[in-house]
C-alpha cells in the first residue's frame, strides 16, 4: 500500500478520538443516542480543526446498526461498506470545483432516492462558501424541506460568505482552535505509535508552528520525522521550518535593547546573508519578542515558552537588561512593519527601517520612545555615574579685598571615577582668583551665571519671559541632568507673583519631577537664575490649549470685558 501522510493515517474514526471540540461532540452523540437527527448542519471554523473528520464520523454513526457510545461500531455490514468507500449513501462533494448550479440541481434530483444500505443519505459539501449565488438558490428549497432520509452537512472556513437564507436553515457548530498542550499530546502519540524518538522541546516547537491546527501540526511532524533519522531535536524542527538561528536572532534583539543601531543592522545582515527571507526573519523577531515579554513578566515563563535550557538562559539574560516599555515599543514597531511589508516594493528596506527605529528611540518622538529613553538614563544614573561635590567659586566680579573666605553651597557634578559615597563632604570655598574660573566651569551648571543670585522679586518681566528657556539650556549642559532635561521639554511655565510654576498634563512626568532628587536639582538651577520659589503642578483633566489661550488672554487684558462665542 502507498505511504499515507500522518494526518490521513491517524485521522480519528470515533468521536472519542477527536481532539477537543467537546462542545460539538457532546451534542452530536446525544442526538444519535436520542434519535433526534437534524436535516442540515453547518460546521465552520479554522482549517485543520476537524470539520470534515467529524462530518464523516457523524455520517457513519447515524447509519451504524449498533452505535457504541454514539460512535460507529466499525463491525456491522453498514460500517464496513461505508469504510470501504464503495457505499453510495455518503457523498462528499468539493464545492470549490463543483460550485455551479448544474451540480446543485443534480443533488436536488438524486436526493429523492432512498439510501441503499443505511438509514440516511448524507451529503457532505466541503468549502460550501465557494458556491455561486445561483447554486445556493438551487439547493435552497431542498435544504429547507429535504426528504426524511436526507442529511446535509456543510463545512466551511468562511461562514460570513454564506447567504443568511442558508445559515438560518442549518444547525451551526463553530469549531475552535486546538490548544498547544493538546497538539503536543497528539504529536507525541503519533511519534510513539510510529516508534520515533523526540525531545519535548521539539514537539513543543511543532505544536507552536501548527497554530491550533491538528492537520498542520501532523504535516510538520511528518516532515520532521523524515528529516531526522535519529532522535528529533529542537534544532531539527527549526531547520525543517526554515527559521533563523535562535542565537542570531538574540543578537539582533540584544543590539536593539542596547540602542545600538549599527550593531542591529550588522546582526540582521548576518542572518539575511545566510539566505533567510525578510519575512521569515521578521516573524522570528516577533516570536522572540513575545517570548522575551513572557520571560520578563511571567513567573512560570519557563513552562510557557518551553525552550531548551541554553536558549531559555539567553532569554533571561536579555530580559534582565530590558524594560517593559522597550519590549512593548519594539514589538509594536515590528508588528507594524509586518503589515507594511505586504505593500512594500522592497521588504528589506521596510525591515531595516523598523530595526533602526526600534534601536534608536532618540530619533522617535513617540511617548513610548521617550519613556524608553528615560528608563535608560535612570538606569545609567543608578548604576554607572558617581558624583562628587565641588565648592562653587567666589564671586569673581567683586574685588579680592572685599571678599572673605566663606563656605558656599555645594554643587554636584558628574565624574567617572568610583566613589564610596555619592555625596562627598564639600570643601571650603576658595578665594577669588583668576584660576578659579576653570573650577567654576566644571560645576553642575556649566553655563550658569557666576554672579550671586538675585533676591526674590528682582526679576524683570523680560527675565521672567526668558526664564524657562534659560532653565532648559542650563539642564542641557550637564550629563547628570539629562533625565530632568528630558522631563522638562514639554512643560508649560508661568509666574504667579514671584512663584515660578511648571505645569504638565502627564501624570508620570509629574510624579518623576516631584521626586526628591529631581526637585533638588530644579531648585538649585532656579536659585542660580534668581528664583527661590517654584511649584510643579499637574494640569487638570479636560484643560486644553484653547482654554489655556483664553486664560492668558484674560490675564493680559485685565479689566476688559471679554466674551467668548
Amino acid at each position: 500500500m502507498a505511504y499515507l501522510a500522518f494526518y490521513r493515517t491517524f485521522r480519528p474514526t470515533t468521536f472519542d478520538e477527536v481532539v477537543r471540540q467537546e462542545h460539538i461532540v457532546k451534542i452530536l452523540k446525544n442526538q444519535i443516542e436520542t434519535d433526534k437527527i437534524g436535516h442540515a448542519y453547518l460546521f465552520c471554523g479554522p482549517r485543520g480543526t476537524g470539520k470534515t473528520t467529524l462530518a464523516k464520523i457523524f455520517a457513519k454513526a447515524i447509519n451504524c446498526e449498533h452505535p457504541v457510545n454514539g460512535s460507529p461500531c466499525g463491525e456491522c455490514a453498514t460500517c464496513k461498506a461505508l469504510a470501504s468507500g464503495a457505499a453510495l449513501d455518503i457523498s462528499e462533494i468539493d464545492a470549490a470545483s463543483n460550485n455551479g448550479v448544474d451540480e446543485m440541481r443534480d443533488i436536488r434530483e438524486k436526493v429523492q432516492y432512498p439510501p441503499v444500505n443505511g438509514r440516511f443519505k448524507v451529503y457532505i459539501i466541503d468549502e460550501v462558501h465557494m458556491l455561486t449565488q445561483s447554486a445556493f438558490n438551487a439547493v435552497l428549497k431542498t435544504l429547507e424541506e429535504p426528504p426524511a432520509h436526507a442529511v446535509f452537512i456543510l463545512a466551511t472556513t468562511e461562514p460570513q460568505k454564506i447567504p443568511a437564507t442558508i445559515l438560518s436553515r442549518c444547525m451551526r457548530f463553530d469549531f475552535k482552535l486546538i490548544p498547544q498542550s493538546d497538539l503536543e499530546e497528539l504529536v507525541k502519540s503519533v511519534f510513539d505509535r510510529t516508534g520515533k524518538q523526540y525531545e519535548d522541546e521539539a514537539v513543543a516547537a511543532i505544536a507552536r508552528a501548527g497554530n491550533g491546527s491538528a492537520r498542520d501540526s501532523l504535516s510538520i511532524a511528518d516532515m520532521c520525522a523524515s528529516y531526522s533519522l535519529g532522535k528529533l531535536t529542537y534544532d531539527d524542527v527549526n531547520k525543517v521550518l526554515g527559521k533563523a538561528d535562535f542565537f542570531a536572532v538574540a543578537d539582533i534583539v540584544s543590539a536593539i535593547i542596547a540602542q545600538d543601531g549599527g550593531e542591529t543592522l550588522n546582526a540582521a545582515e548576518g542572518v539575511l546573508s545566510t539566505g533567510k527571507g525578510v519575512g521569515v526573519l521578521l516573524r522570528d523577531l516577533l516570536t522572540f519578542m513575545n517570548n522575551l515579554a513572557v520571560v520578563k513578566m511571567c513567573r512560570n515563563a519557563e513552562a510557557i515558552v518551553n525552550l531548551p535550557k541554553d536558549k531559555y538562559n539567553k532569554l533571561q539574560e536579555i530580559a534582565a537588561r530590558a524594560d517593559g516599555h522597550a519590549i512593548l515599543r519594539t514589538t509594536e514597531i515590528l508588528t507594524q512593519a509586518e503589515g507594511d511589508m505586504r505593500f512594500a516594493v522592497d521588504g528589506r528596506i521596510t525591515l531595516e527601517a523598523a530595526l533602526i527605529k526600534a534601536a534608536m528611540p532618540q530619533v522617535d518622538y513617540d511617548i513610548e520612545a521617550l519613556l524608553a529613553r528615560m528608563e535608560k538614563l535612570e538606569r545609567a544614573v543608578a548604576e554607572g555615574i558617581k558624583v562628587e561635590v565641588k565648592a562653587k567659586a567666589a564671586d569673581i566680579a567683586a574685588p579680592v579685598a572685599e571678599k572673605k573666605p566663606a563656605k558656599e553651597k555645594p554643587v554636584l557634578t558628574a565624574v567617572e571615577e568610583d566613589d564610596t559615597s555619592p555625596f562627598a563632604e564639600a570643601p571650603k570655598a576658595q578665594t577669588s582668583q583668576p584660576a578659579s574660573i576653570e573650577q567654576e566651569q566644571s560645576t553642575l551648571f556649566e553655563h550658569a551665571p557666576v554672579a550671586q543670585p538675585a533676591h526674590v522679586g528682582s526679576l524683570s518681566d523680560a527675565d521672567k519671559a526668558t526664564l524657562f528657556g534659560r532653565l532648559i539650556k542650563l539642564f542641557r549642559t550637564t550629563r547628570r541632568n539629562a533625565v530632568v532635561f528630558t522631563l522638562c521639554l514639554d512643560l508649560d511655565s508661568s509666574f504667579e507673583g514671584d512663584t515660578f510654576v511648571l505645569t504638565t498634563a502627564t501624570e508620570a512626568v509629574y510624579k518623576s519631577l516631584n521626586r526628591e532628587d529631581n526637585r533638588q536639582c530644579i531648585a538649585e538651577a532656579l536659585e542660580s537664575l534668581g528664583v527661590f520659589s517654584y511649584d510643579i503642578r499637574l494640569k487638570p483633566k479636560g484643560e486644553d490649549k484653547y482654554e489655556k489661550a483664553i486664560g492668558e488672554l484674560r490675564e493680559n487684558f485685565k479689566g476688559t470685558d471679554i466674551t467668548i462665542k
